[in-house]
C-alpha cells in the first residue's frame, strides 16, 4: 500500500512592514508601572501621517493613541506618554515602543517618519 499526502488549499501568509510593530521592551525611558491612560497635553496632539500615506497615527488628549496601516483600521490602539520630544507607547496587547518628535511637525517612530497631518 502506498499513501500519499496532498496538500488542498494551503495558505499563503504575506507579512508586509506596516503590518509588523517593532517593540522595545523594560527599557529606563519607557517602563510605566500605570496602567491607565492619562490625560496629555503637548504640541504633538492629532493625526500623523507617513509620506506615502498607509500608516495614520492619531494622538488623542485622553493619552490613547489609534493606529492605522493599510487597509486595517484601529490595527494598533493603546497608551502612550510625551516627555519634552520623546514619546512612549504601550500598546493594549503589551507591546511597547518609543519615538522622537525632531520638529514640531516630525515624527520619527519605529524606523519610520510620521509628518503632521495639516488641516
Amino acid at each position: 500500500m502506498i499513501v500519499t499526502a496532498v496538500s488542498v488549499g494551503a495558505v499563503v501568509h504575506t507579512v508586509k512592514a506596516e503590518d509588523t510593530m517593532p517593540t522595545r521592551l523594560n527599557t529606563a525611558t519607557n517602563t510605566d508601572v500605570s496602567t491607565e491612560a492619562q490625560p496629555q497635553k503637548h504640541p504633538y496632539l492629532g493625526m500623523w501621517v507617513t509620506s506615502d500615506g498607509r500608516i495614520r497615527q492619531e494622538l488623542l488628549a485622553s493619552g490613547r493613541y489609534d493606529e492605522a496601516r493599510g487597509a486595517r483600521r484601529s490595527a494598533y490602539q493603546g497608551r502612550y506618554r510625551v516627555t519634552g520630544t520623546q514619546i512612549d507607547y504601550w500598546d493594549d496587547t503589551g507591546f511597547t515602543a518609543d519615538g522622537t518628535f525632531v520638529d514640531s511637525d516630525t515624527l520619527h517612530h519605529g524606523g519610520m517618519i510620521f509628518y503632521r497631518e495639516k488641516s
